[in-house]
C-alpha cells in the first residue's frame, strides 16, 4: 500500500505545480528516457535485461503489480487514487464498508473541476458516480465495488433545521432574553 500512497502524494505535487494528471495513479510509473549528449543503444541504457525495449513488457509489468492497470474502464476500486469516469471507472452507484481500520474514510466526485460531492466519514458509503462527473477520489477507504444498493437521501432544509434545534435547546428561542 505504501507505494500506492506514495504514488498519490507525487501525483498530488504535481497537480499543485500546475502540472496535468491525466490517469490512475500506478504503483509503478513508466521509465522516460534521460537526455544525453553522447549517443548510446538505447537498449543498453534503457532496459537492463535482454528484453525488447517498447512500451509492451512496462505495460504488462503495470498490468501484473496494479489490479486499476487493466485497459477498460473497472467496477471496482480497491486503491487510494484519483479515477477518471468513463476511463479509469464506470459510472454507477458505488459502495464500501467504510474506513480501513478505525481510520476516516475520505472520497470526493468532481465534474469540470468542480466539487460536486465529498464526504469525510468512519459509516459505510453508498456514492452515486454519474456519467458526467469528471473524477472520483478516495482515500483511506475499504474496496469500493459496483452496486444496485440505493444512495441515501440528500438531506433536505428541515432536516439541517432539525439538527440546528437540537444544538440551539428548546428554551433559546421561546421568548426574549433574560435581562
Amino acid at each position: 500500500m505504501n507505494p500506492t500512497r506514495s504514488t498519490v502524494l507525487a501525483a498530488a505535487i504535481l497537480v499543485a505545480a500546475g502540472g496535468v494528471v491525466t490517469g490512475v495513479a500506478h504503483a509503478q510509473p513508466e521509465p522516460s528516457p534521460t537526455p544525453s549528449t553522447a549517443p548510446a543503444p538505447p537498449p543498453v541504457s534503457h532496459a537492463p535485461s535482454a528484453a525488447a525495449p517498447g512500451p509492451a513488457p512496462d505495460a504488462s509489468e503495470d498490468a501484473d503489480e496494479s489490479p486499476d492497470a487493466p485497459a477498460g474502464p473497472q467496477t471496482s476500486i480497491t486503491a487510494d487514487g484519483t479515477y477518471q469516469v468513463g476511463v479509469d471507472i464506470v459510472p454507477g452507484t458505488y459502495s464500501s464498508a467504510g474506513p480501513i481500520t478505525d481510520g476516516v474514510c475520505y472520497w470526493k466526485r468532481t465534474s469540470n473541476g468542480e466539487l460536486v460531492d465529498n464526504a469525510l466519514t468512519k459509516k459505510p458509503q453508498v456514492v452515486q458516480i454519474k456519467a458526467d462527473d469528471t473524477t472520483f477520489t478516495t482515500n483511506d477507504c475499504q474496496a469500493w465495488q459496483l452496486t444496485n444498493a440505493t444512495p441515501p437521501p440528500q438531506p433536505g432544509p428541515q432536516d439541517l433545521l432539525g439538527q440546528l434545534g437540537s444544538f440551539i435547546g428548546s428554551g433559546i428561542l421561546s421568548g426574549p432574553p433574560p435581562s
